[in-house]
């Protein structure tokens, strides 16, 4: 909150300058009044009496405040009209200057003051002696002599004319320029009040001149009316706390904005009590800063620098009691000696509950028109507190509540509906040549982090990537989290190539190891990169779009992927496939074709892999890696898997039925692996088809037995324990080791195509062909190798070692129709005790 210039007062010590010469003023006025004029010895007697009547009207005021001081509309005019017709001037003039300073000197031992005091004594007597001045130059007064009446009117005005200037004097030396209008609003009801009082002091002389027992009668009327305005004075006093008390508290709970709450609760309360200056203190609780905001007196805004001593407000905070202090208020010692060291003489700090915790504190100070705090005040701002503590509550809570449904509850990052907030205000203006970037990070095996060690681990792992992006990501961009493994980085950036430099740099750091307890894993993401306004302006559409990236770059080595149309259109496809391959797992209109594995050594067909392929009545032929993601994504892999794997069995029973068996291959889904019940179901298949487990192998991509989860490994165990062969295929794609591989139950390895295919020519593939086949037989592995595509590279690996060949120089997979034609084309058979056996003819 911005703080509010104001006027400071200036020093109390500049009314002297006022005050002295009014003193000076009151003497010298008075011994010229006396100068040629007797005092009868009755006047000393009838000025006691005039002394207690003067004392009991200024008792009794009539409060008038302005600005920073208050005026007091007495009947001192009535007494001292009397005083004048009756009395000496000296014996007037002490006898009014005794009344007042009884009077004042109370008020100074109530906190009062000594300039004031001294000032309110010299102008009160200096009015009085101009007015006994006036009286005494105007000569003998008569009774009833309308001169008489016009005198005592005229001296008892200027009386009030003195008083008046005098304070319109101080006024201005302390606190600046008087205006006009304020000077207007006080005088003429003072003067107006003085007026009465002159008519109704006339009024008395003539009645006691007529009757001197008319005095017990007058002096009955004017006990009655002050009694009767006390009365009233107290009943709008109250009015005026109640009508305050509702404005305050209804402004406080129609306030929605935490700020407009302080301003509104504090220039209330400081208007309330009367005071000088209200604070609201409230330490810092959680993510709500630390508050400390004052109102005072003469400043509509706020200021930040507090009115009370820190000593008094931790008092109020650590014992939870008020903390009161002032003339008419009692508390210990050392707080106000603590108070003493400061410039205030008042203090009221009430603590703020919520419950049992004390949450803050609101302090009032300095009472303002020498008046006091008294200990109804007290209990009225500790009123007030309670409906502040209840206000301030509220708006944190619904502050919070608002935080949360803006905020994600783990990383304390935006969520996905503050991301699209935000993109929909960055949309909205760009400036030109620069792009709205967003990048989705997609954190790969938090399904295996949440599944082998727990939801706990999983919150881990999330918090500290967030706090890894918040702290790497550029300060103007906006990191948020759209899922439970997703995040949003978004930025403005000067084009599509500084979005995708970033997104790498942020990748590559997010990729340091992470500890786990005792585990360390490696942060894995996906990044998919959308730009406003190249691919869209929608929210909602940037959004999706990015997240079609970041699937397609899980799948490059880069792990990085700006977005392309061509993904939404493959996306969009694929989830048309969803219900078409349903309906073609259950009519068994999937296509099965067979890919001929022969040995290296002899040229021996040993087996076939079993391939999955679907001709589309209306998209052709889908690729298997989209219909295979729409099976996992649909709940349809299993269906999928026993659907080859059914077919494959049934002709592997067919040729061994033939007399000419032939193994068969079937590729597993990662997620097949963690089915407990996948092993059962292929012990069933194989009874049933009357097949032997060895003639069964189990393709499984690297990645899905190789990693930092052990999930897969019961179902692997139980597999071999069935019999069925089982082989690590796309080997050296991932990023695994030999000798991780033996402690998997597997039997052999199938070397990825991209280095047989480039071994002829690349002497790097060549050496990592050579180190497989090397180490896999060390470990007892034999060795696939697919791919094979000239007779250059089936002579190398046949040189170095291979087991076995797969490729399109043997045959690409066919349909069984064309696979038989195939065998009857290419191979030749042979007759051995195990039966028939096959050997191509079209490779020397």
């Amino acid at each position: 909150m911005a703080r509010t210039k104001t006027v400071e007062p200036r020093s109390p010590q500049l009314v002297w300058f006022v005050a002295a010469p009014l003193m000076a003023a009151a003497v010298v006025l008075t011994v010229a009044a006396q100068l040629g004029h007797s005092i009868p010895r009755h006047h000393w007697l009838l000025a006691s009496g005039f002394f207690a009547l003067f004392l009991a009207a200024d008792a009794t005021p009539i409060r008038f405040e302005v600005r920073r001081h208050a005026f007091k509309l007495t009947l001192t005019e009535l007494p001292l009209l009397l005083a004048l017709f009756y009395l000496a001037p000296l014996p007037t003039v002490m006898a009014r200057a005794a009344g007042t300073t009884v009077v004042h000197l109370r008020a100074a031992r109530r906190g009062q003051s000594p300039v004031r005091t001294c000032f309110n004594i010299g102008a009160l007597t200096a009015s009085s002696a101009s007015a006994a001045f006036i009286v005494a130059r105007a000569g003998p007064l008569d009774e009833g002599n309308w001169r008489t009446w016009l005198v005592l009117t005229g001296a008892v005005a200027v009386n009030h004319l003195v008083t008046l200037g005098a304070v319109a004097g101080v006024i201005t030396l302390m606190q600046g320029r008087f205006s006009s209008r304020e000077l207007a609003r006080t005088a003429i009801p003072g003067f107006s009040f003085a007026l009465v009082c002159i008519a109704l002091g006339l009024v008395v002389l003539i009645v006691v001149q007529q009757n001197r027992w008319a005095i017990v009668l007058v002096a009955s009327v004017v006990a009655f009316f002050v009694v009767a305005y006390r009365s009233y004075a107290h009943s709008l006093d109250q009015h005026r706390v109640l009508q305050e008390m509702f404005e305050l508290t209804q402004g406080i709970r129609d306030t929605r904005h935490e700020v407009t709450l302080f301003d509104s609760l504090l220039h209330g309360s400081r208007k309330l009590m009367r005071a000088e200056y209200a604070t609201l203190s409230l330490p810092q609780q959680g993510r709500h800063p630390e508050v400390l905001l004052t109102a005072k007196f003469g400043s509509d805004g706020l200021l930040d620098l507090p009115a009370t001593p820190d000593a008094l407000r931790r008092h109020a905070l650590e014992t939870g009691r008020t903390v009161a202090i002032g003339a008419k208020l009692g508390d210990a010692e050392d707080l106000r000696a603590q108070l003493s060291k400061g410039q205030a003489t008042e203090v009221i700090v009430v603590p703020l509950k919520s419950g049992a915790a004390v949450i803050g504190c609101l302090e009032v100070v300095g009472r303002l028109a020498d008046a006091a705090f008294r200990p109804g005040d007290v209990r009225m701002l500790e009123a007030v507190a309670a409906h502040v503590a209840v206000a301030v509550e509220n708006s944190r809570l619904v502050d919070r509540l608002r935080f949360d449904a803006y905020h994600d509850s783990l990383t304390g990052l935006p969520n996905r509906r503050r991301i699209v907030q935000a993109l929909e205000e960055s949309v909205k203006v760009r400036a030109p040549g620069e792009v709205v970037a967003v990048l989705l990070f997609d954190i790969d095996g938090m399904r295996d982090v949440n599944e082998s060690l727990g939801h706990a681990a999983g919150d881990k792992m999330m918090i500290e990537v967030a706090r890894r992006l918040r702290a790497l990501a550029p300060a103007a961009a906006l990191v948020g989290r759209a899922g439970s493994d997703e995040f949003i980085v978004t930025l403005r950036a000067e084009h599509a190539e500084a979005a995708v430099s970033l997104a790498e740099e942020l990748r590559g750091k997010l990729r340091d190891p992470l500890m786990l307890g005792t585990l360390t894993l490696d942060v894995d993401t996906a990044v998919g990169i959308v730009l406003h306004p190249d691919h869209g302006s929608e929210p909602a559409v940037l959004l999706r779009r990015a997240d079609l990236a970041a699937q397609a770059a899980d799948l490059l080595p880069s792990g990085v992927q700006l977005f392309q149309p061509a993904l939404e259109s493959r996306s969009v496809r694929r989830l048309g496939l969803a219900s078409d391959l349903r309906r073609v797992l259950d009519s068994d209109e999937l296509e099965i074709y067979f890919q001929p594995k022969v040995s290296l050594t002899d040229r021996r067909l040993v087996g076939v892999e079993c391939l999955a392929r679907w001709e589309h009545p209306t998209h052709g032929s889908v690729a298997p890696e989209d219909f295979v993601a729409v099976a996992e994504h649909t709940g349809q892999l299993n269906k999928l898997t026993e659907v080859v794997l059914r077919e494959g069995l049934h002709r592997c029973r067919q040729w061994a039925d033939a007399g000419r068996p032939l193994n068969v291959a079937v590729n597993l889904s990662p997620r097949t692996l963690v089915d407990p019940e996948f092993p059962d179901r292929v012990e069933q298949m194989l009874a049933e088809h009357g097949v032997a487990p060895g003639q069964v192998t189990f393709e499984i991509t690297e990645d899905g037995v190789v990693g930092d989860s052990d999930r897969p490994m019961p179902t692997l165990h139980r597999l071999r324990e069935i019999g069925v062969r089982l082989s690590v295929d796309d080997f050296g794609t991932g990023y695994s080791s030999l000798a991780y591989l033996r402690r998997l139950p597997v039997h052999e390895v199938k070397i990825d195509r991209t280095f047989v295919e480039g071994m002829a020519t690349d002497p790097g593939d060549l050496a990592i062909v050579r180190a497989v086949v090397d180490l896999s037989r060390h470990f007892g592995l034999s060795v696939v190798a697919e791919g094979v595509e000239s007779e250059l590279t089936l002579d190398l690996l046949e040189e170095i070692g291979c087991d076995i060949g797969q490729g399109f120089l043997f045959s690409r997979p066919l349909p069984y129709e064309r696979l038989e034609a195939w065998f009857g084309a290419q191979t030749e058979a042979e007759r051995t005790p195990a039966g028939e056996v096959r050997r191509l003819r079209a490779v020397p």
